[in-house]
């Protein structure tokens, strides 16, 4: 509950924005990448799991959570769980794969189904075998945010925010230059005011890990950098689900997500205030892993957790051609790096032969592709 007080404190209050539908033919000038560590695609595609909805999981009062989050339907359950992505989705504006019930498939590759592995994988775009733990160890491989940020174009307007503090080794920022906030470190990028309380809370608050930020904190300091420094590629990486799931609260992770649902809400219509965003900014959203099942597998996930393997992924904005739920597609993970680079007209493959090829989803023409 310590994080709905917060994001009620804390986050921008933006206006609510109803852009109209985007043209194909739009340029992409700019690139949203969000992942929400651990969310699983049982709940982005079903909605909350009424199974976990008991007081050992955290849910004390069983009524009001079944009348917040709860449905005679998987659409309905998960329009309130995730409110605004299932929105875009139903308006024929986004694209999402990682379905069960459409056929579609969206697997990790790196075999280990567990965080650091999991976020190589999403921006290098491959699976890597030497990585094979969590510790803070600097990244040997090359991020797509390292590749966009050495291109001319690109150099200096590449920033992430990450609530987990393994990030910066991750991005490798020492190699790469790119800043990456990330645990608690001070917020630096945005109005001094809006900084000084923010920074004031997250040090005199209660800190739940010591290794990860709330998330709203990651979110309305991402907010604050596209408001103030307007970077062309923003990486967000929220922490909670994750969190929240392996300490055994499905109530916390069921809040977790629809904040971070409404914080992309918020993001999305802070891009539609900012002339440099409006209509030319894609968003591409996932996870670093999937879950096991039931009332004790869904705490954990790796190789022992079946269902670990399995994850899903979103996309709308600029360049995004496919539009609602996919059916009977296979993808990997490995083929978001790709993406993200191809929507700005480059070819990240060049830099590794293992690199897994973009998603067939862009309206980015093929001859724009290799600079």
């Amino acid at each position: 509950m310590r994080s709905a007080v917060l994001n009620t404190i804390l986050f921008p209050l933006l206006l609510c924005v109803s852009p109209a539908e985007l043209r194909a033919e739009e340029p992409v000038e700019n690139l949203v990448l969000i992942t929400l560590d651990g969310l699983r695609s049982e709940e982005v595609f079903s909605g909350a799991d009424e199974r976990l909805m008991i007081p050992e999981l955290g849910v004390k009062d069983r009524a009001a959570w079944l009348e917040r989050y709860g449905g005679d339907s998987p659409q309905q359950r998960r329009r309130r769980l995730l409110p605004f992505l299932w929105s875009r989705i139903e308006k024929n504006q986004a694209w999402i794969a990682g379905s069960l019930q459409a056929d579609s498939s969206v697997k990790v590759t790196n075999g280990r189904y567990f965080s650091y592995p999991g976020y190589n994988e999403v921006l290098c775009g491959f699976g890597d075998p030497q990585i094979d733990s969590n510790d803070k160890k600097y990244n040997e491989n090359i991020t797509v945010l390292e590749f966009l940020n050495n291109q001319p174009e690109f150099v200096g307007s590449v920033q992430a925010f990450c609530s987990w503090d393994v990030f910066p080794f991750i991005i490798n920022d020492q190699r790469s230059h790119i800043p990456v906030n990330a645990g608690w470190m001070p917020l630096t990028s945005g109005d001094e005011n809006r900084l000084e309380v923010l920074n004031n809370v997250a040090k005199n608050l209660f800190h739940e890990w010591e290794g990860v930020r709330y998330d709203v904190l990651t979110s309305s300091a991402a907010i604050e950098c596209m408001r103030h420094e307007q970077p062309r590629v923003l990486y967000v990486s929220l922490g909670e689900t994750d969190d929240w799931a392996h300490a055994g609260r499905y109530d916390r992770y069921l809040l977790t997500a629809e904040q971070n649902d409404r914080f992309i809400q918020q993001l999305w219509a802070a891009t539609q205030q900012i002339p440099q965003y409006r209509d030319k900014t894609a968003f591409i959203i996932s996870t670093d892993h999937g879950r096991g099942d039931g009332r004790e597998g869904w705490k954990s996930h790796g190789v022992d957790y079946p269902g670990s393997d399995r994850i899903w992924i979103a996309a709308f904005g600029a360049g995004i051609s496919a539009r609602g739920i996919d059916q009977g597609g296979e993808f990997t993970q490995s083929q978001i790096a790709a993406t993200v680079a191809q929507l700005l007209g480059y070819d990240f493959t060049q830099v590794d032969s293992r690199i897994a090829p973009a998603l067939d989803i862009l309206t980015v023409p093929l001859q724009a592709v290799d600079k």
